[in-house]
Formats: structure tokens, sequence, C-alpha cells
């Protein structure tokens, strides 16, 4: 996926926030997920692989800086990353005389500003989970509590990867440094470049004995209960962030948990933006006499007033008993009006029809 405009496969705009193209991934996830109903598992790759790049402060750096070349193969520049002048080095290498220095601390210092080519920060992945919600508690808010399975740091060495209480010492592989060096031949030379290790995870320093539950890891799987606070008029489909209920890595920050929210159907009332809307059957002689009629609202009982002469579809309002909103304040209760007919007429009903059709109405 080389050539391909990693912004416009999550459907960015070049330069776009952390939090932006952190939300964009989330929604195409959730939409080409594989294990869902008309998922695209060629599609979820693409969106995650663009997310792993632009999501990681260095990768991003360089992406925007060489566009679709910026992780050409084996890490060569090409016409000299950033424009550097390599010819120098093919000089030397033409005569065979070779020379070393350290990619990872060069375009470290290249992209970083600060040397030393190491990454930023560890990161923990961010999840998601889906929960169905009765229509009330989208209407007033409400709690709940889901359990999950996530890697979390390990509470026996507290994320050290050590038994609690034993020293540190100096990491044999990469011998105190954090970082290892691999050396490559190519027709410029050897190059050395920096990775950090993988044993002390850039430390330097190993426990002197591996924690005896997560096995030096520092992290576990294991099963969560995370409570979740429902928003009072939160719509159907809508995302909840929790910061840092996402899963742990060793020596690092927590990742983050989304919650899609699914807002169950209501059999009498519907929803329209921040108000409600529901069906009131009148009889034809309160329609045509006025009437008053208890209804059952979300608050529970309530008396409305029916106007004389109401037609069929009139809107009945009734102001404070529709949704929450963000400001304090709530929508409205919409009442549709529909009036029932007697499917049959008794003699006496009969005949004052006739007398009401005879004066023309």
């Amino acid at each position: 996926m080389a050539n391909k405009d990693y912004y416009n496969l999550l459907g960015l705009q070049h330069g776009a926030s952390t939090d932006e193209i952190k939300k964009a991934f989330h929604k195409l996830a959730h939409k080409y997920h594989p294990d869902k109903k008309g998922g695209d598992e060629v599609k979820f790759k693409e969106i995650n692989e663009a997310y792993q790049v632009l999501s990681d402060e260095q990768k991003l750096r360089a992406y925007d800086t060489h566009g679709a070349g910026w992780n050409s193969a084996d890490g060569g520049p090409s016409q000299g990353a950033g424009g550097w002048d390599f010819s120098d080095f093919t000089n030397a290498a033409g005569q065979g005389q070779g020379f070393q220095f350290d990619l990872g601390d060069l375009f470290g210092e290249f992209f970083n500003g600060n040397g030393g080519g190491r990454s930023g920060g560890r990161r923990g992945r961010d999840i998601s989970v889906d929960i169905q919600i009765p229509f009330a508690d989208a209407i007033f808010g409400s709690e709940r509590t889901v359990l999950i399975s996530k890697v979390g740091i390990c509470d026996h060495c507290k994320g050290t990867g050590g038994e609690p209480g034993v020293g540190l010492k100096k990491c044999a592989t990469c011998n105190g440094q954090g970082k290892v060096h691999e050396t490559r031949r190519s027709f410029l030379g050897s190059f050395t470049s920096a990775r950090e290790c993988s044993n002390c995870l850039g430390r330097g320093e190993v426990p002197e004995q591996r924690c005896s539950v997560c096995g030096g890891h520092g992290v576990i799987k294991r099963n969560e209960e995370v409570k979740i606070g429902i928003p009072a008029g939160i719509q159907n489909g809508e995302m909840i962030r929790l910061t840092g209920r996402g899963e742990a890595v060793a020596r690092g920050t927590l990742g983050d948990l989304y919650v899609k929210v699914h807002v169950e159907k209501h059999k009498i009332f519907q929803r329209d933006g921040e108000n409600l809307v529901m069906a009131l059957a009148v009889k034809l002689s309160d329609a045509l006499l006025g009437a008053e009629y208890k209804v059952d609202t979300l608050d529970g009982p309530l008396t409305v007033k029916i106007p004389e002469g109401v037609s069929p579809g009139e809107i009945l309002r009734v102001r404070g008993r529709g949704v929450p909103t963000s400001s304090g304040r709530r929508g409205d209760l919409y009442l549709k009006v529909s009036i029932n007919l007697p499917p049959k007429l008794s003699r006496k009903s009969r005949q004052l029809i006739e007398d009401l059709r005879k004066e023309g109405l």
C-alpha cells in the first residue's frame, strides 16, 4: 500500500489532528470489521495500516515529509532523505573503503530534533465494545457495568516485570544501552541502525528475578469490570470514550476504551432530536366536544386537554417533557392525534349522526 494516501483512506484532510485520526479510524474499523455482517477484511487491513502510520509520531513525521516513499525498501532514502547529498558516501564506497554511522541516531535527530533515535512513548491498544440500553436510559442517563477481557497491568508486580522487592541488573542483550545496533552492507558501505532493545524495552535494566505471575512482561490478560456512565440524551450509535480504560503495555500508557451505544426502540415513543413523539387516539365525540385524556409519559402519568374540534393528524404540544439537553433544558413531547371511528353504529347513534348531517355537520 506504499502508493496510497493514508489520510484519504481515513477520509481526512492532510494535517488532521490526533483526535480526528483516532475518531476516523474507530468509525471505519467498526464499519469494516470482518466479523461484522457486511464487513470488508481488505478494507479493514488498509485502514488499520493507515492508522498505524498516522497515529505514530515518528512514522507520521516521516510520512508527512516524504509522502508515499516514507518507508522505502530497507529504509533506504531515495534522492537523499530530505534532500541530503550522499555523493561523498557513494565515492567512498566506490573506493572500497566503507564507513559506518548510526542511521537510527541520524534519522532520530532529523525527525525528532533531539537525537538518539528513540521512538515516542509506548501506548496500549484501544479497544471497543457495543452495549444495548433501554430507551428511557438513553433519555435520562444511567450507569452500566460491562465485563471486558483485555490486557492489563499485572497486579503482582505492578507492571515492573519483576518479583516484588527484587533489584535490577544490567540488560545483557544491549549491555545496558537500551538499544541494539544492527549493521547492514550495501553499495554505499556498512550502515549501522539502532532499535530499542526488546529484552529491556529501552530501559537498559531488567529485574533480577522475573515476575512469577506475568513472566516478566508486566502485563497479563484478564477480565475486568468497567463502569460506564451513560449521559442523558445520548443518541443511538453514539460513541463514549473512556480515556485510559483500554489495554496496557509494559512501561507505557494505557489505551482508551470506546463504547458504542445501541438504543432499544420504544413501543410508544419515537425520538426526533431533543423532542419525543407519540400517537394519541381519541374518540369521535371527544374530538368534536373536547375532553381530558390521561397519557403515560416517560415521567409518569400526565393529563392532556383535547381541544374542541381537533382534527386527525393535528399535533398537541406538551412543553418540557422531551429529551434533556446539554444546556440543562428539555425538549418537548408531541402528541399526534388520530380519531377512533366506531366499526359499527347502534340505531340511536346512527340517528344522531343523521341529524348532524341534516344540520350540515
